[in-house]
């Protein structure tokens, strides 16, 4: 199944782009799992984002944060915010074509969005045309670097650490 078509409206916030994922997401849950990776509807060799959410996958050895760059990813403020978040602790960020090849070079995948900010994936399982199945594992345990950004961008929504980046603001 594809969530959105090139050229399409996928980088919009519209009903339509949840609706496309209805049947796909009842199937995957009859079969065990949680939510659906889409990747670009040309190819389908490029990771675009997950049902609900934005895709992060983190190298710790190299200390990359890499999220797709693509028209029909949704944009997230969360995202951005984990971006920055990530550029303070010296990590590169990334926002670019990620082949699906390179699932297996992450040390952590997370789903990130406005309700849950980050969900750690433990893994990504892949049926090519014929079923066969390719399983990319990550850690079961929460991450080092995801519950880092968490801490740090939950720490500054509550207040709990200084804000250097005058996300918050009082309203009176």
């Amino acid at each position: 199944y594809d969530r959105a078509a090139p050229k399409g409206v996928g980088a919009a916030k519209v009903a339509g782009n949840y609706a496309a994922d209805l049947i796909p997401n009842m199937e995957a849950k009859k079969k065990g799992f949680p939510i659906c990776l889409y990747l670009d509807a040309a190819t389908h060799s490029l990771v675009e984002e997950f049902s609900t959410s934005n895709f992060i996958g983190i190298d710790n050895e190299n200390k990359k944060y890499v999220t797709p760059k693509s028209p029909s990813v949704l944009p997230s403020i969360t995202n951005k915010s984990l971006q920055t978040l990530a550029k303070d602790d010296g990590m590169t960020v990334e926002q670019r074509d990620i082949e699906v090849s390179e699932l297996s070079s992450f040390d952590e995948v997370i789903a990130c969005g406005t309700a849950v900010v980050v969900t750690p994936i433990g893994s990504l399982t892949r049926f090519d045309e014929n079923g066969a199945e390719t399983k990319y594992q990550f850690s079961e345990e929460i991450g080092k670097t995801t519950r880092r950004l968490y801490d740090k961008v939950r720490n500054i929504q509550n207040g709990e650490i200084e804000d250097t980046h005058n996300w918050n603001f009082k309203v009176e």
